[in-house]
C-alpha cells in the first residue's frame, strides 16, 4: 500500500470514479479513492490528484501518477522529503 522511495512515498490505490461523493476508504489490503468525476480523458486522474492533494495537505505538483494512467489501480508518488510530513501521511493511511 505505502512504500518509501528516494523521492518520497509511493501509494497504491484503486480509484472508483462516478461515485456519489469524494472519499478515501482504507482497508487492510487496499486504499480505495472514490471520486464523483466520470472517467473521461484524464479527468478522473486530475480529480484524484486534486482530492489527494487536499486530503494530504501537499501541493498538487508533488503528486505524480507513476503507473495506471488508464487503469483503476494506480501507483502515485508523493514527492516529499520532510520526515515529519512522511510520518503524518503514513499515519493518515494506517
Amino acid at each position: 500500500m505505502i512504500k518509501e522511495a528516494k523521492d518520497g512515498l509511493i501509494i497504491n490505490i484503486r480509484v472508483s470514479p462516478n461515485s456519489s461523493k469524494n472519499e478515501i476508504i482504507k482497508s487492510s489490503d487496499i486504499i480505495k479513492v472514490k471520486i464523483t468525476v466520470h472517467p473521461v480523458v484524464g479527468k478522473a486522474n486530475k480529480a484524484v490528484t486534486e482530492f489527494l492533494s487536499k486530503q494530504l495537505k501537499v501541493p498538487k505538483s508533488n503528486l505524480e501518477i507513476l503507473k495506471g494512467q488508464t487503469s483503476k489501480d494506480k501507483s502515485i508518488l508523493i514527492k516529499i522529503q520532510d520526515t515529519e510530513k512522511i510520518a503524518t501521511i503514513k499515519q493518515f493511511f494506517s
